[in-house]
């Protein structure tokens, strides 16, 4: 199988975002480029909200109830996003693709880089490696980087209170 560190990164970023929502549209840049993206915006009024909104239509590809949906909604925000591929040299990266227009918009830059690593994550490791913490209340997203695709818990954390939850169970 060959793994896409491109749709890791931003499924990982993605997932970053809406499981610990920066509180303003530096704390938004900060978390991108500490997560790996290189490029940096020009600030526009805005930026928050409509970052928040990529992020939202985001959430509704992680919470669809089946591929087919997931697949549907997806296609969707990449048909909003997208244009025809292109090869650019920025920033000491060296040569490699973009999938968008040039547009120089933090939330447009997101919204194309998310939908595009997500299809490249799901079609690469299966479409069964997005969704959302099992452990119970927790509601984080797990994108499921591991090598077995069984990830189901967003941290160790939650693994672990799971855990001693069946336990208690079985013992009590």
């Amino acid at each position: 199988m060959h793994l896409n560190p491109y749709g890791e990164y931003a499924v990982l970023l993605a997932a970053s975002l809406a499981n610990d929502w920066p509180a303003d549209r530096q704390g938004i840049e900060e978390r991108t480029l500490a997560l790996g993206m290189t490029q940096t915006f020009p600030p526009a009024d805005g930026d928050h909200a409509a970052v928040r909104a990529v992020i939202d239509d985001w959430l509704s590809i992680v919470d669809a109830p089946d591929p087919d949906e997931r697949a549907a909604l997806l296609n969707a925000q990449l048909a909003a996003a997208g244009a025809y591929p292109r090869l650019v040299d920025h920033d000491d990266e060296g040569w490699h693709l973009h999938y968008r227009d040039d547009v120089r918009s933090l939330p447009f830059v997101l919204r194309a880089t998310i939908n595009l690593g997500t299809a490249l994550h799901l079609v690469t490791r299966g479409m069964h490696r997005l969704g959302r913490c099992e452990a119970a209340p927790c509601r984080n997203v797990v994108a499921d980087v591991t090598r077995n695709g069984r990830q189901r818990f967003c941290s160790v954390r939650c693994a672990n209170r799971a855990a001693v939850r069946r336990h208690r169970a079985r013992v009590g």
